[in-house]
């Protein structure tokens, strides 16, 4: 499906006629889509000659677009950001404005908010703003755990850096204009060497509690319908009263969504906490098939339905009809939570810095509709360092970085692992290494040194080594007979979930039980 047609006349036809069966343009716009395509590759003359094929994927009449800019002298660089910049270009002269794409949306939400997003939806996908082909590459899989099915992914969608966009990137001018990724003025944005192009980018705007939001798509989607909603204004993240209302009144709007929002404090916060903003979707996580290990009562708030959850971080789950109680609920926990100090738990809500007071306490909630009530999951953070965590005492610890050493941060709250990509070859290596060394070793103990002498002498693999060595030891006479894909696979999801365990504020033991009773009685 990726041989290419010969001549830009031939690539500018197929383009448009994808644009049409795309409902991105109209008949009618045809003459004027071709013409702007011509312009853009300073081409005077348009003569389509091939016959049509087969229709082919976007991707690939991209592709062979960019090619034919880079032979024409009109893409110099041939670097995988300087394509993206160009094939962005391409595409937004055949996206709607924003103006249309709105009218379209609400006239969809007329008729339910499920067909407005659908449309909303196939239409990030459509202009390519959704790369597709390279979400594909993704590599996802489900472990079980003792809290259930966790799903594990290894992103492979946003591409490496060329070494050579790096060296532009220092040098190139630095520009205050949109002020970050999530701003509305990226919307049709050109981009640059350090900022994506937006050409083909169109945002929804939004009211939550009265106030202007907007809704896009993640262009990395993670999972179905993958979405952001951010605020009109650049300005920081907050979770206050305001924050649970803001949810309720996104759920309320678009009922089969999940929407939730990262912690406002470093390490336990999101990456970009300089933009007060949501993430969501259509999409069942694994946090939502958990159950309830304890239910309680909440002093003033007795009508609603509150429980500690069976989870790695510790959640407290509330359900109720009643919206405005929701939220003072909520509030009331968040304010107990953030003042709270249990030094017997090694929980701290405050140190001194510098004479300075730093607070550490915080919350990542998560709202969903489920049996017609609306559903709040209060997870309890706490981003406190020590010398010996010195990357947060409630993050991933170290015997787990070979795995995972960034922040848990709301999608993995949820039970979805982000993991880095450089897994993918890290784990074949391992793969590979086993099945050669089972192979060619019936003895247990001889497989099992000739698969630490390749893995201890590979730069790259000799992270995993430890990890390794320990499940060899009970497992070598079970991989024998199983498949050592899976195997590996299901052990990364173990570790994912001891990393969740990680950024449980109260563990799973007897202590850590007693430690957060101790917290709900104080509510």
């Amino acid at each position: 499906m990726g041989e290419g047609i010969g001549n830009i006349s031939d690539l500018i036809s197929e383009l448009v006629s994808y644009a049409v069966k795309a409902h991105l343009i109209k008949k009618d716009d045809v003459i004027y889509s071709t013409n702007r395509l011509l312009e853009l590759f300073g081409e005077a003359e348009y003569r389509p000659e091939q016959t049509a094929k087969k229709p082919r994927d976007l991707h690939y009449i991209l592709e062979d677009m960019t090619d034919i800019a880079v032979q024409n002298g009109i893409l110099e660089n041939d670097t995988i950001t300087n394509r993206d910049l160009f094939d962005t270009k391409i595409m937004g002269l055949i996206t709607p404005p924003p103006s249309v794409v709105r009218k379209k949306f609400m006239k969809k939400y007329e008729i339910s908010p499920k067909e407005a997003t659908d449309y909303y939806y196939r239409f990030s996908n459509a202009t390519n703003y959704i790369r597709t082909d390279r979400i594909k590459k993704d590599i996802k899989w489900v472990a079980t755990s003792p809290f259930g099915e966790l799903d594990i992914t290894i992103n492979l969608s946003k591409p490496e850096k060329d070494p050579r966009d790096i060296a532009n990137a220092l040098s190139a001018p630095k520009s205050g204009y949109p002020l970050c990724l999530l701003c509305a003025e990226n919307e049709g944005y050109a981009g640059t060497i350090t900022h994506p192009a937006r050409q083909n980018h169109r945002i929804i705007p939004i009211k939550l509690c009265g106030q202007p939001y907007f809704l896009q798509y993640s262009p990395y989607v993670y999972y179905n319908e993958h979405c952001i909603v951010f605020n009109k204004e650049h300005t920081p993240m907050k979770i206050d009263e305001d924050t649970f209302a803001k949810l309720l009144d996104f759920i309320q709007a678009f009922p089969h969504y999940t929407i939730g929002s990262n912690a406002d404090l470093p390490i336990v916060g999101g990456s970009i906490l300089t933009h007060d903003h949501f993430q969501g979707g259509c999409y069942e996580f694994p946090m939502v098939r958990a159950a309830y290990t304890k239910k309680f009562k909440l002093k003033g708030y007795e009508d609603i339905e509150a429980g500690i959850i069976n989870w790695p971080l510790s959640t407290i789950r509330l359900r109720s009809k009643n919206m405005a109680k929701l939220i003072k609920a909520c509030s009331m926990i968040l304010d107990k939570w953030r003042k709270y100090t249990d030094e017997k738990a090694f929980i701290y809500a405050y140190t001194k810095e510098d004479g300075k007071k730093v607070p550490h306490n915080t919350i990542t909630p998560i709202a969903r509709m489920r049996d017609n009530l609306y559903e709040m999951d209060l997870v309890l953070r706490n981003n406190i360092t020590t010398e010996e965590h010195p990357l947060g005492v409630y993050h991933p610890h170290s015997e787990y970085h070979h795995i995972k050493k960034e922040n848990i941060g709301l999608i993995e709250v949820m039970g979805m692992a982000i993991l880095p990509a450089r897994l993918k070859d890290e784990l074949g290596g391992l793969v590979h290494i086993i099945e050669q060394s089972l192979n060619e070793s019936a003895d247990d103990a001889t497989a099992t040194q000739s698969i630490q002498r390749a893995v201890s002498s590979d730069d790259k693999l000799r992270v995993h080594e430890e990890w390794l060595m320990e499940l060899l030891q009970k497992d070598i006479g079970k991989l024998r007979n199983t498949n050592v894909t899976d195997y590996i696979r299901q052990e990364v999801g173990i570790v994912f979930s001891h990393v969740l365990e990680n950024a449980g504020v109260f563990k799973q033991n007897e202590d850590g039980e007693a430690a957060f009773n101790r917290f709900i009685d104080s509510l």
